[in-house]
């Protein structure tokens, strides 16, 4: 069977791919390992955990807020089993909707393990150890992530559980210890909280969301621990041992001192993911990887050996759905002749708890570490009239802007909605937008919107309603 392209996985960024490379007029072909597409994001990450904490946010709201809203309710109750039948349903329709795809597009689907096998030749292993070999001009490789793993940890997603574990309990913990401080991390730990499990949150650094800006995460734990999670933060794991009656995990000072052990009913560990590679026989074809696995590709996405390309998280960068999606089709683009492009600037990141939080392009601290001077307008959700409406007013929007052009260079919201309220602000700097052309754009009254342009103003001093 010969192609114009043969894509491994299919993830967002590879059914991605393969779909906007067919609708290019390359005959294509899709390798699949599992039975379902769409990778880790459909099937046991993005969609099922959003089903989850839109679900659980439902029952707090329920069990807790209904009252101050005038709404009297009684007799709220948890149905576990149903609740995960309605996040089961998400997933279903989601893969399902990316099958559909593939045939629409006419895109040739192949079930089993993907493995390159030479120059322009990938084998295809089924589970009942069937095989074929598909002949094909180009190869992309996009096989996502695995979990991170902790040493000398055993994860049996039952008691000690990745993410993928911890989206199938069949029970609420009493107690529940999350491993990382990280996106992943929050987020299954508030949806575990919001159902009734007291959350401990253990992570080696002196604080949550690394890598997003400082402001943003100090506010956000702030948040998070007057919902109820506790935090242990600069604190190391030195072991996870599964006893009769719970697990008892050893943590101690991250700079080092006295250990002690804090009793759990389920680990969460969520310390990062990794690439995965395995079994796709890089090392036979002579495929490089960098010191933490990634395949090692130029600017258009081209390993050192010809006719094989990766992308999404098998390379470096942000492990985002939507970074591999714009990987595929830029890859897919360029293979048809044309100019594919991704901007890696403007790419947002959101994390789905409520309140949500989302950032795009620079941090304060990364401004600061390059030398850039910029000018900072910040303005609170406490002031913006839909939010004291709602009563959703934790949180702030913070705009940064170059001080000499003032070109938007970052923007970091805390708030209900920001991962909404973040798409204004990457449409405006994939633009190149300054913050004086987004405070003179008319938003909507009354919106959470306005606190975006509120922020805009207060880069110059100009915010009107604080």
């Amino acid at each position: 069977m010969s192609y114009d392209l043969v894509v491994i996985g299919t993830g967002p960024g590879g059914y991605v791919c393969a779909i906007r490379a067919a609708q290019l007029g390359l005959r294509t072909a899709v390798v699949e390992k599992r039975a379902t597409h769409g990778g880790t994001c459909l099937n046991v990450g993005c969609i099922p955990s959003k089903a989850l904490l839109h679900a659980s946010e439902a029952f707090e709201e329920a069990s807790k807020h209904f009252p101050d809203l005038g709404i009297e309710v009684s007799g709220v109750k948890l149905d576990l089993k149903k609740m995960m039948a309605f996040k089961a349903e998400g997933v279903a329709g989601n893969t399902k909707g990316v099958e559909f795809l593939l045939k629409k597009n006419k895109v040739d689907t192949f079930h089993g393990t993907g493995r390159i096998a030479g120059a322009g030749r990938v084998e295809v292993v089924s589970e009942d150890g069937g095989n074929q070999m598909l002949e094909t001009k180009s190869i992309v490789i996009a096989t996502g992530s695995d979990v991170t793993r902790l040493p000398g940890v055993t994860i049996d997603e039952k008691v000690v559980v990745s993410s993928t574990g911890a989206l199938e309990l069949d029970r609420v913990p009493k107690k529940l210890l999350v491993i990382g401080a990280g996106v992943i991390g929050l987020e299954l730990g508030s949806v575990w909280r919001r159902l009734g499990s007291e959350v401990t949150v253990v992570e080696y650094l002196d604080r949550v969301l690394p890598g997003m800006d400082g402001e943003v995460g100090k506010q956000f734990q702030r948040i998070l621990t007057k919902q109820g999670i506790d935090f242990r933060l600069s604190t190391k794991v030195t072991g996870v041992e599964v006893g009769k009656k719970g697990v008892g995990v050893t943590v101690e000072p991250a700079a080092g001192g006295t250990a002690e052990t804090l009793q759990a009913d389920v680990v969460l560990v969520a310390i990062g993911r990794v690439p995965y590679t395995e079994g796709l026989g890089l090392e036979t074809v002579g495929v490089q990887r960098d010191e933490k696995g990634r395949i090692l590709t130029d600017a258009h996405y081209a390993t050192n050996v010809t006719g094989i390309y990766a992308i999404g998280d098998v390379i470096a960068g942000p492990m985002l759905a939507h970074k591999a999606e714009d990987e595929g089709v830029a890859i897919a683009e360029m293979l048809a002749g044309q100019s594919g492009h991704v901007n890696y600037g403007v790419i947002p990141n959101v994390v789905y708890t409520f309140p949500e939080v989302a950032s795009v392009g620079k941090t304060e601290e990364e401004l600061k570490k390059d030398g850039i001077a910029y000018n900072a307008g910040k303005f609170p959700f406490t002031a913006n009239g839909r939010a004291k409406a709602n009563g959703t007013t934790e949180g702030f929007v913070k705009v940064l802007a170059d001080a000499q052009t003032d070109r938007v260079l970052g923007v970091h919201i805390v708030g209900a909605d920001a991962g909404n309220l973040i798409a204004e602000v990457a449409v405006a700097m994939e633009f190149g937008a300054s913050s004086e052309d987004i405070a003179r754009t008319c938003h909507a009254h009354p919106t959470l919107t306005e606190a975006v342009k509120e922020a805009a103003l207060a880069v110059n001093k100009r915010a009107i309603h604080v």
